[in-house]
């Protein structure tokens, strides 16, 4: 009875991933990125070779995450509609990484973040909130600093030509200890937020398109880390 019904979680394990490889795009790579680069990622203040240059990156970084699917909430806003509706569909097609982004009330993003750092029960992979919980992530120590983790865990994952200084209002962001805990946005460029701090394409509502990184800080919760924008807080 018991190898009837392990053979029965191996087999539904193998069909779900099998199922998940259909929505995989077959070409997710710099074909992808150069079509985006292209049609959308424009104007932008780095050259159409700098930028891809920049997207090789991406594309490398993203393989071992290739077929993640990740749950992203933030507040309705046009900046968030937009990445919600042509930013995930951009970086689902260059990387193979789908990107659930539910856009919701300032409120319900809130409630959402305060209930998954209260029951460390992952709601959402990322969120997107404001920056005036700066106080509550360096006080509760329930999101990942984005200052130690970029120099660390997440150094490999984290473009090497990004500089956190192209990001108005850090200040706001700081927290006491010194340390960046959110990204802050809408501001020259906004960050996708997915685990890992894997990065990715952006563009602001004044397009400049250039890649960030993903996140601002992550709560931690007992699912996998969650990074977040500013106005973000992976949970971890």
């Amino acid at each position: 009875m018991a190898k009837t019904e392990n053979a029965r979680a191996a087999l539904a394990v193998i069909l779900a991933l099998a199922v998940a490889m259909l929505f995989i795009p077959a070409g997710a790579g710099m074909d992808e990125a150069k079509k985006w680069v292209e049609k959308e990622f424009q104007p932008s203040t780095l050259t159409k070779e700098q930028q891809l240059k920049e997207m090789e990156w991406f594309v490398n970084a993203a393989k071992p995450f290739k077929g993640l699917e990740i749950n992203v909430l933030s507040e309705t806003i046009p900046t968030h509609e937009y990445e919600s509706k042509v930013l995930t569909k951009a970086f689902f097609e260059i990387t193979g990484i789908k990107v659930n982004h539910q856009v919701l009330g300032e409120g319900e993003v809130v409630q959402a973040v305060q209930t998954q750092m209260q029951t460390n029960r992952n709601l959402y992979d990322a969120y997107i909130n404001d920056s005036d919980l700066i106080g509550t992530h360096s006080r509760l120590q329930s999101a990942v600093n984005l200052t130690d983790w970029m120099a660390g865990e997440g150094k490999d994952v984290t473009l090497p030509t990004l500089d956190v200084n192209d990001f108005i209002g850090k200040s706001f962001t700081t927290g006491p200890d010194g340390k960046l805990w959110q990204l802050h946005r809408p501001a020259v460029r906004q960050p996708l937020l997915v685990p890992q701090g894997l990065v990715r394409p952006s563009r602001s509502e004044e397009p400049s398109s250039r890649p960030s990184t993903a996140t601002s800080s992550a709560c931690r919760s007992t699912g996998p880390p969650m990074r977040t924008s500013p106005s973000s807080s992976p949970t971890t």
